[in-house]
């Protein structure tokens, strides 16, 4: 049990990647809030993982607006006392050309991708500044490479912001014992 008492908080934690990693720290020991848009998909997620109803609550709701990240961390830090770990790996993706992406379409992807990372972190980072912690960020290679036959321009230019981000946060939290 690797993860023995710890506490995790989830991004984009109802499908995917995010609901597999819950599934893989609920196994190895450790309690975990989750979040995501869709509550009922959420719900699902955490009986599948934890059918106790014991380690694992959900945070529903859309990262893009800051007081969702904060409030998936306050339900963490409410129920389990603590948060150790963030895994921030909520994303959207939706290949359009270039040259037919909208305001709306790059805010979009902005808002969730990297605006909906910075500020769960921060409320993350806040929680742990005492005791210190980790926060992953998942990203993209798409970041730093550009993909020919999948248009992304705005996917990859907010994904290079996590990149840009992760590397600032480690230097800045890291007199707090907080690995990113």
């Amino acid at each position: 049990m690797r993860f023995a008492d710890k506490v995790v908080a989830i991004t984009g934690g109802g499908s995917g990647i995010g609901k597999e990693t819950a599934a893989r720290f609920v196994a190895e020991g450790a309690k975990v809030a989750i979040n995501g848009r869709d509550a009922g998909k959420l719900e699902a997620t955490a009986r599948e993982i934890d059918p106790s109803g014991q380690k694992v609550i959900i945070s529903a709701g859309d990262i893009s607006d800051p007081a969702v990240g904060a409030a998936l961390v306050d339900a963490a830090v409410a129920k389990f006392g603590k948060l150790d770990i963030l895994v921030n790996n909520a994303g959207v993706f939706n290949p359009k050309p270039f040259l037919e992406l909208t305001e709306k379409d790059y805010d979009w992807y902005l808002d969730t991708i990297l605006k909906g990372k910075f500020f769960t972190a921060q409320a993350a980072a806040k929680a742990m500044k005492e005791k210190g912690g980790a926060i992953v960020q998942t990203g993209s290679m798409w970041a730093i490479q550009a993909i020919g036959a999948t248009p992304s321009a705005a996917y990859s230019a907010a994904n290079a912001g996590v990149h840009a981000m992760v590397r600032n946060l480690a230097i800045e939290l890291a007199p707090y014992k907080i690995r990113i």
